[in-house]
Parts: structure tokens; sequence; C-alpha cells
């Protein structure tokens, strides 16, 4: 079993790797039960969004880590990925600033990657 850290870092790496821009995670837990963590990306194009969240999927299947429900993947604007734990938002832009999900988490705590909660 793959801790929510490694989960974390897991995905961030794959965002990365595959060019999404603005990548936050937000630790979550202590402001809701919904999660622990959400992963907040943006993707350039709706084919990228949808490459990205292919690629997710891939590499944690690979680990054995399933997800557990993903909306909006065929509109390609905003794809929300549930893993329990993590919570994966990816964008393309317009939307992104449209839904301003760092606004309506502010009071969540920003993570950098060597300081994971």
């Amino acid at each position: 079993m793959i801790d929510v850290k490694d989960k974390v870092f897991k995905i961030y790496k794959v965002l990365e790797d595959n060019k999404a821009s603005d990548i936050k995670i937000l630790y979550i837990g202590d402001l809701t039960v919904v999660a622990d963590y959400f992963i907040i990306a943006t993707g350039n194009s709706d084919t990228h969004v949808k490459a990205l969240t292919d690629e997710i999927e891939k590499k944690l299947m690979e680990e054995g880590i399933l997800v557990d429900h993903i909306e909006g993947y065929n509109w390609g604007k905003w794809v929300l990925m549930d893993y329990g734990d993590v919570i994966v938002h990816i964008f393309q832009q317009i939307e992104r600033e449209f839904y301003n999900l760092e606004r309506l988490w502010a009071d969540a705590k920003e993570i950098v990657l060597d300081n994971l909660v």
C-alpha cells in the first residue's frame, strides 16, 4: 500500500513530466473529510488535459493504485480524478481561472514537495 505523500509525489511528477503548468498541491485534510490533498494543474488543450489524465491513471495503475472516479474526461476542459485521499483537478486555463479553486480553498495549506504534511 502506497503512502498518501508518495501518491501525491507520483501524481505531481507525472504532471510535471508531461508539461502540465501551474501545478499546485493543497493540503485540505484539516478543512474537510473529502480528501487530504488537492492537486491542481493546467493543460493547454482538450487533448493535453486528456493525455495528462490518461498518464496519471496509467502510472498509478502500474503501482496498483486505481482511480475511484473520473469526471469531465469527455469534455476535456476540467477533469477531476478521485483517488480517495487525493483529488486531482486538471483544467484548461479559462476554466481554471473561472472556477479558481485556489481562492475557494484559500484556507488550505499550499505544499512544497520537500515539505509534505
